[in-house]
């Protein structure tokens, strides 16, 4: 096995569970508004899903991407482990435990959506923190560097990202979060299909 295996092995099974938390999630909204409960799903926890299925998507990219670059450590798989870690709390946070207690999911969005973009923005300000220093300490081998325009995409993805989750945490209103995520998924898609087209 392979360094990057060995990483990517542990770094895959927590990614995998956290977006399967958020896709139970999805499964039992759906369930709920097929039953004759009285649920109101709305746009915001289903929108924070979505995100969060990207932005992990995006993470699971980028540590592949950085294949040549990661050790076999202790020190590694910490890192790794806080950052994926972090992630799935925030996953397991997004749907309620038991939908059918909450009869608007907009007020348990409400409830826990600082949590979950706190986390987010502490994962992804982790795994730009963890390229960073990977990078000064074993630079991208000059063949698998990416090109001047693929960097550019990720940077302004990256920062617009860290930018709007910070604003996430603290605005206030219902259609102001929802502009804000849907903001947040359609950079996350824009850049994938920019870096695919470039």
């Amino acid at each position: 096995m392979s360094p990057f295996e060995l990483v990517f092995a542990l770094c895959g099974l927590l990614l995998g569970l956290a977006i399967s938390e958020v896709l139970g999630g999805f499964s039992r909204a759906v369930k709920l508004r097929r039953s004759a409960s009285q649920v109101r799903i709305g746009w915001l926890t289903p929108l924070l899903g979505l995100f969060v299925i990207l932005d992990l998507t995006s993470f699971w990219i980028m540590v592949y991407d950085a294949r040549s670059q990661l050790v076999a450590n202790e020190l590694t798989l910490v890192a790794v482990l806080a950052v994926v870690g972090t992630y799935y709390i925030a996953a397991t946070l997004i749907f309620p435990d038991d939908p059918e207690e909450w009869r608007d999911f907009d007020q348990h969005y409400d409830r826990q959506n600082r949590m979950v973009v706190a986390g987010l923005l502490a994962a992804n300000l982790g795994s730009a923190i963890g390229l960073i220093i990977l990078e000064e300490i074993v630079p991208t081998p000059a063949a698998e560097m990416p090109s001047d325009a693929d960097i550019a995409v990720a940077g302004i993805v990256g920062i617009s990202i860290l930018l709007l989750l910070i604003a996430l945490i603290f605005v206030k209103g219902r259609r102001k979060n929802v502009a804000i995520l849907a903001t947040c998924i359609g950079l996350l898609l824009g850049g994938a299909v920019a870096e695919a087209l470039v």
